[in-house]
């Protein structure tokens, strides 16, 4: 509160700041009749992010303050523009009846970016999450909900903390991260994480025994051990102070929970955000939208359910050969039988958001068409099960066991609700009581509409009319030409100056009775529709069964239409090391071709063949090659089909991706650094099951620099005993194609090219051994380089490799720094120091400090 207000501050303004001081933090939407006005620094803020009218308005005795408002009917869009741009806002309605005095007024909810449930404000198939974490020493406690949905999850990280949280965040993209405070969210700046909107939230919700405590009065339970907390005290922690937050701000949330679920990251592939980046498997890197991802290509998925669930199983593929083969199966039997996926397809269709819309019920905030589409959708379900349990084909068939298509509650609502626009909420036949009531406004409304007639005849006057207003009521209006012709029953109601209108006992027993019926029917009705979405919340865990189901089946459906559609392949998953694809595709390139032919190419990794060191020009598909080998395994442990002929793929724990080079000014890292950190980052963390994907490792610094970078790398791949992990390394140092003759698990493969002419055509085609040459300046002439610079490099290069051939020294660089001297200009000190490397002993950090010392004696 204002100093200057201390004293003679009316009611209101009293209330507000009142209700003001309780959420500091907050923009508080001050309910004033039919608009929410905001005022001081809130509405300052909340005009210019939503880009209406400032004005200073009296407010209270004798005091301007700073006001905007928004029409409480279109509330919603302004809150929704406020929360994307990272606000929370409390709403604050009126709780009592306009009268007599101060209209009571409190905060019903505190809507935050991570508490979103009003759909028009929800992506239809993203899920909006708001997390909790907790640190203590070197492990990590991650809780995360979705207010929309019911979902309550938590886990616990306890080894290579910060960097899994960083990939687990970077999976969930949580629009809101609570923290207790004085903690903050430090990220390491590789692997990348998208940015996370911070709430500060009191510490003491985060001690164990208040979380714990805190978890079991809002489940209602007696101890957490079955729901697997018994020994996982930070998850606990998270779990516990993310509840709080949720009591305090979204209380209709509390009591629809379907329980906490823990889980362990060791059940799926571990993917960290450079990984989901650089594979494009959500989002196209260069427009950020699903188009031209692995989403965007898989995504036949005919329910919001459906989406939301494929998002969440490309981005955790999954490490259990039995659960990847049972999807597989479902797969292949349904790309089998057409008929039955084409209905089975039509009738997911229908389906509403099933999850969403019974979590709305719990919520307390389900309208009669959120009912209605229930019903609907229950209908659907009831339909897909029928046509899981006719198929002949076990893996379709046994679907339907999961299946609970809630008939009870499906018969509930198609007796009681109206699914039609402009139909009563509350079905006639469903209610005696209300159809009685109905029936009598129905018939006083009869006698209305009659009497005018009836009145007429009565009393012969022929310009008579019935007539109703919201302050008169229903009257009977006579001209003053046929004054002389009104009975005595007549009442006189109010004088016009073009006659005068009347009532009757007839017609006030009438208007009485209209007025109770619709007032004791909108009453009834409201108990009545109260009363069934009860009876469809106490439903919810049998509805969210239901929908998780259906969401699986949709997923799946979708596979098998993707394989259809694209000619893919079931692939062979087992424990195994070995990787092996045969004329494999790269499945975002392949559709974005729309119909044009794409190169097929194999690829072979095991335990003979670790490393593949892959040689060639820029644009002959290097890259895609690299990508479309990881996007054939992730598809292969998600359970779909894969863009091949065959593939064999050994199961893959992880996979780390070194791929592009982009500058982190913001935090002060250059090309070089990001390009050494991944690596890093990649080296220390890979396990021989990991596959790991090299794209051009070391061209971030100069030439001597980024070979010897290269080849360590290489060599540490091959040679460390515990890591050993499949690796494709993507170079245009051709002289690491020697390793091949020293390196026993180092094989050599190239994407060829024809020259003709002096001009080149990439025949995307990869083929064992190295290449001999770059071809950069043939890349260039296709680049549209001015022809002089064209001459002149072909001048440049073909001096060049007429001194390597003649073994001549480079010629010593200019005094102005122009020119670098050549990579082959024959011994050097350099060489000597780095043969003596012991480069098996050495970790990644240490190998990068002798490769600047390297670099030192170079120039000497």
């Amino acid at each position: 509160m204002p100093k200057s207000s201390a004293r003679g501050l009316t009611p209101i303004q009293e209330q507000y700041y009142r209700i003001k001081g309780n959420y500091p933090d907050a923009l508080l939407f001050f309910r004033l009749g039919d608009f929410y006005e905001l005022f001081g620094d809130d509405a300052k803020v909340a005009a210019e992010t939503l880009q209406i009218v400032l004005t200073a308005r009296e407010f209270g005795k004798r005091e301007k303050m700073p006001m905007c408002g928004v029409p409480a009917h279109a509330a919603e869009r302004y809150l929704g523009q406020l929360l994307a741009a990272g606000h929370r806002v409390a709403i604050c309605e009126q709780v009592s009846e306009p009268g007599h005095g101060l209209v009571e007024r409190a905060v019903v909810r505190v809507a935050t970016p991570g508490t979103i449930v009003d759909p028009d404000l929800l992506a239809a198939k993203e899920h909006t999450y708001v997390a909790a974490v907790v640190r203590a020493k070197k492990r990590v406690g991650l809780a995360y909900a979705d207010v929309s949905t019911g979902e309550f999850a938590a886990t616990e990280i306890r080894e290579d903390a910060e960097a899994v949280l960083a990939a687990e965040l970077g999976r969930l993209q949580p629009a809101e991260c609570v923290l207790p405070e004085g903690a903050t969210l430090e990220l390491p700046a590789q692997p990348q994480t998208t940015a996370v909107s911070q709430m500060s939230y009191a510490a003491w919700h985060f001690d164990l025994q208040e979380a714990t405590s805190t978890l079991l009065r809002v489940l209602g339970v007696a101890t957490l051990d079955g729901f697997g907390c018994a020994d996982l005290p930070l998850a606990t922690r998270a779990a516990g102070g993310l509840l709080a937050y949720l009591e305090e701000t979204q209380k209709s949330f509390l009591g629809s929970l379907d329980g906490l679920r823990t889980y362990s990251l060791d059940s799926f592939m571990g993917l960290d955000p450079a990984t989901l980046r650089n594979l494009e498997i959500v989002r196209n890197s260069r427009t950020q939208q699903e188009e031209g991802s692995l989403l965007g290509v898989l995504d036949e998925t005919r329910s919001a359910m459906g989406g939301r669930l494929l998002r969440q199983w490309l981005t955790q593929p999954l490490v259990d050969v039995a659960a990847i083969e049972a999807r597989l199966e479902t797969v292949e039997a349904l790309t089998q039988d057409r008929v039955v996926l084409e209905r089975l397809r039509e009738q997911l269709g229908k389906l509403a958001d099933v999850e969403r819309l019974a979590h709305r019920a719990a919520q307390r905030l389900a309208t009669p068409q959120d009912l209605a589409r229930l019903g609907r959708s229950l209908e659907a379900a009831a339909t897909i099960e029928e046509l899981l349990r006719a198929s002949t084909a076990p893996p379709i068939h046994e679907r339907a066991d999961r299946l609970d298509p809630a008939p009870e509650v499906a018969a509930l609502l198609d007796a009681a609700i109206g699914a039609e626009p402009g139909e009563a909420p509350i079905k006639p036949g469903y209610s005696a009581e209300l159809d009685e009531l109905a029936r009598r406004a129905q018939e006083a409304r009869a006698f209305i509409a009659n009497l005018e007639a009836k009145e007429r005849h009565a009393t012969g006057i022929k310009n008579l009319r019935v007539g109703h207003n919201k302050v008169y009521g229903y009257y009977l209006e006579v001209s003053k030409g046929a004054l002389d012709s009104v009975p005595e029953r007549y009442m006189r109601k109010q004088t016009l100056t073009t006659g005068e209108r009347y009532s009757t006992t007839e017609l006030q027993d009438a208007e009485s009775l209209i007025l109770n019926a619709e007032e004791e029917l909108s009453a009834l009705e409201q108990r009545i529709f109260e009363g069934i979405v009860e009876s469809v919340a106490a439903e919810e865990r049998r509805l969210r069964a239901l929908a998780q189901g259906l969401a699986a089946l949709d997923v799946l459906a979708a596979f098998a239409r993707a394989a259809a559609r694209r000619n893919y392949a079931r692939p062979v998953v087992d424990e195994g090391d070995c990787i092996e694809i045969s004329e494999g595709r790269h499945p975002v390139v392949e559709a974005a071709l729309e119909g044009a032919p794409f190169i097929p190419n194999d690829a072979r990794l095991d335990a003979e063949q670790q490393i593949v060191v892959l040689t060639g020009p820029n644009m002959a598909g290097k890259s895609t090659y690299l990508r479309q080998v990881a996007l054939t395994v992730l598809m292969a442990q998600v359970g779909s089909f894969v863009a091949a002929r065959s593939a064999r793929v050994g199961i893959v724990d992880r996979i780390f991706t070194r791929v592009g080079a982009q500058d982190e000014i913001a935090a002060g890292a250059s090309t070089f650094m990001v390009e050494m950190t991944e690596t890093s980052y990649i080296l220390t963390h890979a396990t021989p099951r990991s596959l790991v994907v090299f794209d051009e490792v070391g061209r971030g610094t100069s030439t001597y620099d980024g070979l010897a970078i290269a080849r360590a790398v290489l060599e540490y791949l091959h040679n460390h005993a515990g890591l050993r992990c499949k690796t494709l390394f993507a170079t245009h140092f051709h002289e690491l194609a020697e390793l091949e003759g020293t390196l026993p698990r180092v094989k050599n493969s190239r994407v060829d090219v024809l020259e003709e002419r002096g001009n080149v055509v990439f025949l995307h085609k990869v083929a064992p051994g190295g290449a001999d040459r770059s071809y950069g300046v043939n890349v260039a002439k296709l680049a549209g380089l001015p022809r002089p610079v064209l001459r002149r490099a072909e001048q440049v290069l073909h001096e060049l490799e007429e001194r390597q051939l003649r073994g001549e020294p480079a010629p010593a660089p200019r005094q102005d720094g122009a020119g670098q001297m050549p990579l082959f200009s024959g011994p050097h000190p350099a060489l000597a120091a780095l043969r003596d490397l012991d480069v098996d002993a050495m970790t990644p950090l240490e190998a990068i400090s002798a490769l600047y010392e390297l670099k030192q004696k170079a120039r000497e």
